[in-house]
């Protein structure tokens, strides 16, 4: 059922998200640019040398993102989330900054490496930030809001092989642009953003520590199935993020700049609207039952299956935008939720971590796909067949959703002592 937030933290709530959406577009910009200029920077860095050691490198930055993300979502409930966000945002600027000065596969490497680790602080601490901002009526809608900050950032991203392609800019140019915009706007963040303080959920509760808040969170089977809902679909997310652009390229032999805003303003666009539609439709559906996200989250997934299928398709370009549409449409609803269901069902003082965790094991199988994909793109392997086993993995996501069980205030009351 719904929550009312409170009426003097109105303002400074959806300040907070207005601070972070910028952010988030770095976030998933600085990551994903590198993806629509992969013929560029293979022909600038002669040693990568074959899709799988690209593959390699994609998933690096994902293992390393992955493993330290519990890690930044414990920091973030343990001190302070305004802080780590800003620090977050500061360092991997620095190494966006840094990338465009590699000469080799090995410094490029290092760079995904220390990329990976430093932006794997800010998501958990952003979200458990805006959740803390956000009880109830308006959380699934301020999480979608930030969230369209990373849609835009991928969009953005895709327009990086337009960037690479042009003979005064280089995709290097990209990289020190993005790297100075993000150190210099961390500075006026750490000023302006808010932790939210004497009014917040977790003002008199002490987070445990990392040790005991696993067992906590573990032991929660209604966790352990939105971990899996999380990543199931996660693993065709990253491989339209990462392969799309490549693949519409060598599918349909267009330009490098043409495939990557092929392979993101669609679905990225889509994403946008129905991010916030569906948070507008969660926060409503919360009135009338408790389990209203979880039921606007799963027909999203209902969404999302066919669209991965038909990706897959070597029909003719329409087929393959209106697919990556379509599963646009449902992943918004989808991302919106997760962290609002997660609000349900884990304590306010372990939603960071809890958030981390779920980065954990996503990312880290994504990271498998990144580099399994490569492989058996080397392979020659089907990617209708490809395409159809994520699909029916994001079929078995949508099932296991509809089994988790929020819990009443009184049961996370108790499970935060």
């Amino acid at each position: 059922m719904s929550e009312i937030a409170p009426k003097g933290w109105v303002s400074t709530a959806w300040l907070t998200v207005l601070l972070l959406m910028p952010v988030a577009f770095l976030n998933y910009l600085d990551r994903q640019m590198l993806a629509s200029m992969k013929v560029s920077v293979m022909g600038d860095i002669s040693d990568i040398g074959s899709q799988a050691n690209w593959g390699l490198m994609l998933g690096q930055f994902k293992w390393v993102y992955a493993f330290a993300s519990p890690l930044g979502g414990y920091i973030a409930d343990r001190f302070s989330r305004r802080l780590t966000v800003c620090a977050s945002l500061f360092l991997w600027s620095l190494i966006t900054w840094w990338t465009g000065r590699v000469e080799s596969f090995q410094e490029l490497m290092h760079a995904r490496t220390l990329m990976g680790l430093s932006e794997a602080f800010y998501i958990p601490a952003a979200l458990a930030l805006i959740a803390a901002h956000h009880s109830g009526q308006t959380r699934s809608r301020a999480v979608g809001a930030h969230q369209i900050g990373i849609y835009l950032g991928v969009i953005a991203g895709g327009f990086g092989g337009v960037v690479a392609d042009h003979p005064d800019l280089g995709w290097r140019s990209a990289f020190t642009v993005c790297g100075v915009f993000g150190m210099a706007y961390a500075l006026p963040l750490v000023l302006l953003l808010r932790d939210k303080g004497a009014h917040s959920e977790t003002a008199n509760l002490k987070t445990p520590g990392l040790v005991d808040s696993l067992p906590k969170l573990l032991l929660n089977g209604s966790f352990v199935l939105l971990v899996l809902y999380f990543t199931l679909p996660a693993l065709a997310g990253w491989i339209v993020r990462d392969w799309m652009p490549a693949i519409l390229r060598d599918r349909y032999g267009i330009s490098q700049g043409s495939a990557g805003v092929l392979a993101s303003l669609p679905w990225q666009s889509a994403a946008i609207l129905f991010a916030f539609v569906g948070g507008i439709l969660a926060d409503r559906m919360m009135a009338r039952t408790e389990r209203g996200r979880i039921l606007v989250s799963a027909l999203g997934m209902a969404l999302i299956v066919p669209a991965i299928f038909g990706m897959g398709l070597h029909g003719t370009i329409v087929t393959a935008v209106s697919a990556l549409v379509l599963f646009g449409i449902g992943w918004g609803m989808f991302d919106s939720n997760n962290m609002p269901i997660l609000c349900q069902i884990v304590p306010a003082n372990l939603r960071a971590t809890g958030y981390g965790i779920m980065n954990l094991v996503s990312i880290s199988c994504g990271g498998f796909a990144d580099w399994g994909f490569g492989k058996l793109k080397d392979q020659g392997a089907s990617e209708p067949v490809v395409f159809g086993t994520f699909a029916a993995l994001a079929l078995v996501a949508g099932l296991l959703v509809l089994q988790i069980r929020p819990r009443s205030p009184e049961e996370l009351e108790k499970a935060a002592s």
